[in-house]
């Protein structure tokens, strides 16, 4: 399992929170640790998923997401 940050931009309240942590949350193979407005921190299963394709389910709610990084 490998732990990932995503940066989103368009967040601004509580409905936005819920609508991405739904979104990642029906991914096979990830985890979501936390959703705030700006940020998601997930935990994926490498080679289920890629960062690109759990950044791709969040633009496709309306949000502008990026993967920031690894965490080790």
């Amino acid at each position: 399992m490998e732990n990932l940050i995503l940066k989103i931009e368009g967040m601004s309240c509580g409905h936005c929170i819920g609508q991405v942590t739904k979104a990642l949350s029906q991914l096979d193979g990830v985890q979501v640790q936390s959703v705030k407005v700006g940020e998601a921190f997930v935990v994926y299963e490498q080679g289920a998923i890629t960062p690109a394709d759990i950044a791709q389910a969040v633009n496709e709610v309306g949000y502008e997401a990026q993967p920031a990084g690894r965490v080790a």
